[in-house]
């Protein structure tokens, strides 16, 4: 059973699935509303799942520091209602989590046993969510990802080539360093993880790090646009939701369980250009 089918991981997960024959439900927003407790849990030990991929999730970083009663809804309460019947059908989780729940200081990459400190409320509500699945189950994955990118849904790259229809010139952070994670290849990295049963927290984005100026000077070069970007810093650029400065993530426990890592940020991009 996959959640959030109509995100972008959710999409991908569900495709992979099918294409891979491994029979999946998917339920939509209006028969699986995460903040309904009783049809959330009805469904579930209705469908009896031998896997659960919990991708559905409040995601909008800045409203959630003014809609903090739904995000809290949604992400802690809503996989409360997931992990709780997940552990009465015995079925395997897996929780998909963030970088965000760092506080993103300091230039080392954040180790998948390092203390969560989130600094924005987004973050909080999903360090939550891992607790509580960390709490009520045994058999879980909780794979933490980051500036994920996709065909189906609103995401940076979208953004950045929307931009360039109507401007010349544009300023994009360069102080924020991370990995930007294709979706496709994160939904098939999950796969792997589920059939190893080697249980615990991963760290599931794409090889390598880039700011968000470099990101957007690769999305450029690959689609042919020529543009001028201004790098710029994170207080240039202030937003509701504070964001962490370092979300490089270290990926021990993949090399540890023998799965393949994800492919290069930069290989994962051109594909995605290309399949635009």
């Amino acid at each position: 059973m996959v959640t959030g089918v109509n995100g972008q991981l959710g999409h991908d997960v569900v495709l992979k699935l099918k294409e891979m024959n491994i029979g999946v439900v998917a339920p939509r927003r209006d028969e699986f509303d995460l903040t309904n407790r009783e049809q959330v849990q009805r469904y579930i030990i209705e469908e009896k799942p031998d896997v659960i991929i919990h991708c559905a999730a409040y995601t909008a970083v800045d409203k959630a520091e003014d809609e903090s009663d739904l995000c809290y809804s949604i992400n802690v309460e809503g996989t409360r209602a997931v992990a709780e019947a997940a552990r009465e059908i015995d079925a395997k989780v897996v929780y998909v989590s963030t970088d965000y729940v760092f506080d993103g200081l300091g230039l080392e990459p954040h180790s998948e046993e390092k203390e969560p400190n989130p600094v924005n409320y987004y973050g909080y509500t999903k360090e939550q969510g891992e607790k509580i699945v960390k709490a009520e189950l045994d058999n879980y994955f909780i794979v933490r990802t980051s500036w994920v990118y996709g065909k189906n849904g609103n995401n940076f790259v979208k953004t950045m080539l929307k931009l360039a229809e109507t401007r010349s010139e544009i300023s994009v952070v360069s102080d924020q360093i991370g990995s930007p994670t294709y979706s496709k290849d994160l939904a098939e990295f999950i796969i792997n993880l589920v059939k190893t049963n080697q249980y615990g927290i991963y760290h599931g984005v794409n090889e390598g790090y880039c700011s968000w100026y470099e990101f957007a000077k690769a999305i450029f070069e690959k689609a042919g646009i020529e543009i001028k970007i201004n790098p710029i810093t994170t207080e240039e650029y202030p937003t509701k939701a504070k964001r962490p400065l370092n979300s490089r993530l270290l990926k021990d426990n993949t090399d540890k369980t023998g799965i393949k890592r994800l492919p290069h940020w930069e290989d994962a991009i051109s594909r995605f250009i290309e399949e635009l």
